[in-house]
């Protein structure tokens, strides 16, 4: 058995071991991050070359939009504060752990960090009541 550390179901692809085509995928998740090290998350999915591209492509365009040149009418932290909300809800402990780091990295204190669980629990708890209820809406947006 292995002394290196389990972290998924199928062994991450190391920078060591990258092909050219992951390792320069690697190179763009550190450098648009702004981080030194791979995370596992992108280590695994290299285990597909394709899979990683295409994942790593999207977000970097929703979540990292400067980086290729974009903009968002959405500032850094709320995209971020959206993806720790969504990531609580499902139970995603991997993406949690890293939307809350990054939530703390963009100024988003402990208090505040409080309220945004705060709020992803209440509605968890209404959206389960008005979805258990059926309840018709009777407020909707705008078309427009």
């Amino acid at each position: 058995m292995s002394s290196e550390q389990r972290v998924a179901t199928v062994k991450p692809v190391s920078e060591e071991e990258a092909s050219p085509r992951v390792a320069a995928v690697y190179t763009d998740i550190k450098a648009t991050k702004k981080i030194d090290f791979v995370p596992n998350m992108w280590r695994v999915l290299a285990t597909n070359p394709t899979q990683l591209e295409i994942v790593w492509t999207r977000l970097k365009a929703i979540m990292h939009p400067e980086a290729m040149g974009g903009s968002s009418k959405l500032d850094p932290l709320t995209r971020e504060i959206i993806a720790l909300a969504v990531s609580a809800t499902n139970g995603c402990a991997y993406c949690v752990n890293s939307h809350t780091t990054a939530v703390r990295k963009l100024g988003l204190d402990v208090e505040a960090l409080g309220e945004v669980m705060a709020i992803v629990g209440l509605f968890n708890s209404t959206n389960a009541l008005a979805d258990g209820y059926q309840i018709e809406p009777d407020v909707l947006p705008p078309q427009d």
